[in-house]
C-alpha cells in the first residue's frame, strides 16, 4: 500500500541528479507508504526520500521540482499529474498537522542530542562504521569518490587526456573490470604512489605504470591487485574509520560529509601507498582475468624474493594469457601524458 489508501501501487519517470554539477537521470519514482523510493532502469534505488521531508521548489509550475529537504541539493523533477497529485496531498497533510515551529525544534534538539549520547555510549565505533557502509547507496558512494579525486588531483594534477585515451582507458576497463561498468580509469601525471582505489570504483593511477613499461601486463597487475584489495577492504571504511565516530555519523543521518574531513583525508590517501593483497586472492584476481602475474611481481620487486608466490604459481607460466589491450591502444596510453 501508499501513503493514500486509493493507491494500491503509483510510479511514475521522473529527472533526478544528485549535485546541480551532475546531468540529470532519467528514473522511475515510487511512491510508499512513507518515502518516495528514485531506481534506475535496472531496477536499483538511487536514493530514498521520507514524504514528511519533501519540499516543492515551484509551486504551481510543471513539471514540477521536489527535493528531498529544504536544504537539499538533491532535487527530482516529476510531469506526471497523479504524482505530483500524490505528492503534495501528503505535503499538504504533514504541513496541516506539523506542531508549532518552537516545539519541534525543542523536541528535535533533545531527540538529536540523545541520539547522538546513545551512539557514543551504546554503538561501538565499528558496528557503526558497518551500519553506515551497508546503507550508503552507490550514487553516494560515487559522489565520495568524485570528491576525493578532485582532492588528490590538487597533488597529483590535472588527469592526462591526450587524443584516443579515454577510449583505450575505457577498453582497458572493460578488459579488466567487467563487472563494474561505471568504474573510471584516470592517469595522473604526479601520484605519488602507483595506483589509488577509491569509492565508487575510481581508479587512478600514475603515469609511470604506462611509460616505464613494454606492456599492459604490469598496469593491469596494478589495477587488479587494488581491485582485489578494495574487495576485502572497502575503500569507504577507510574514509570513515580515519573521519571519525562524528564524520561517520553525519553521513549516515545527513547523507553529506565536510569539506575538511574529505581534504584531510585526500591527503592521507596520496601519502599511503595501497597494501598489496594476500598471493592466494590476487592469483585468482590474475586466473579469472586471463592475465599473468610474472610480469606484475617483477615490477613491484626487480629481485622477485618477496613476489616468488606470484612468479611461481603465474596461473599462465604454461599458456599465454589473454593480450591485455592492442597495440595501438598500448601506445597510445604510453602517450597519454603527452610524453
Amino acid at each position: 500500500m501508499t501513503a493514500l489508501k486509493e493507491y494500491e501501487r503509483l510510479e511514475s519517470g521522473g529527472l533526478w541528479r544528485m549535485t546541480p554539477q551532475d546531468q540529470r537521470r532519467d528514473v522511475i519514482v515510487s511512491f510508499g507508504d512513507a518515502t518516495l523510493v528514485i531506481s534506475d532502469s535496472a531496477n536499483r534505488a538511487l536514493s530514498h526520500w521520507s514524504l514528511a521531508a519533501v519540499t516543492r521548489k515551484n509551486p504551481g509550475q510543471r513539471p514540477a521540482i521536489f527535493t528531498p529537504d529544504v536544504d537539499a541539493t538533491e532535487t527530482l523533477e516529476i510531469d506526471d499529474p497523479d504524482m505530483i497529485d500524490a505528492v503534495e496531498r501528503v505535503r499538504k497533510t504533514i504541513l496541516k498537522n506539523r506542531p508549532r515551529a518552537g516545539r519541534l525544534r525543542f523536541w528535535g534538539i533533545g531527540l538529536n542530542v540523545a541520539a547522538v549520547g546513545w551512539v557514543a555510549l551504546f554503538w561501538a565505533p565499528d558496528a557503526l562504521t558497518t551500519h553506515t557502509l551497508s546503507v550508503v547507496p552507490d550514487v553516494k558512494r560515487s559522489a565520495l569518490g568524485r570528491s576525493l579525486q578532485d582532492r588528490v588531483e590538487r597533488v597529483a594534477g590535472t588527469p592526462c587526456r591526450a587524443r584516443g585515451g579515454r577510449p583505450a582507458l575505457n577498453r582497458l576497463r572493460a578488459r579488466l573490470l567487467p563487472d563494474a561498468p561505471d568504474a573510471q580509469l584516470i592517469v595522473a601525471p604526479a601520484l605519488p604512489q602507483d595506483i589509488l582505489y577509491l569509492p565508487g570504483d575510481i581508479v587512478v593511477m600514475n603515469r609511470s605504470l604506462f611509460e616505464d613499461y613494454e606492456s599492459a601486463d604490469v598496469v593491469a597487475g596494478y589495477i587488479l591487485a587494488a581491485k582485489t584489495h578494495a574487495e576485502s577492504r572497502d575503500p569507504l571504511r577507510d574514509l570513515l574509520e580515519t573521519a571519525g565516530l562524528r564524520s561517520t555519523f553525519r553521513l549516515l543521518t545527513t547523507g553529506e560529509m565536510k569539506d575538511q574531513t574529505l581534504r584531510d583525508y585526500g591527503e592521507v590517501l596520496v601519502s599511503t601507498p595501497t597494501p598489496r593483497p594476500a598471493d592466494q586472492p590476487l592469483l585468482a584476481a590474475f586466473e579469472t582475468a586471463e592475465v599473468a602475474s610474472t610480469p606484475f611481481a617483477f615490477a613491484i620487486d626487480v629481485s622477485g624474493e618477496t613476489s616468488l608466490g606470484l612468479i611461481e604459481a603465474d596461473p599462465h607460466a604454461d599458456t599465454p594469457p589473454r593480450a591485455v589491450l592492442g597495440d595501438v591502444d598500448w601506445v597510445i596510453l604510453q602517450q597519454i601524458c603527452g610524453g
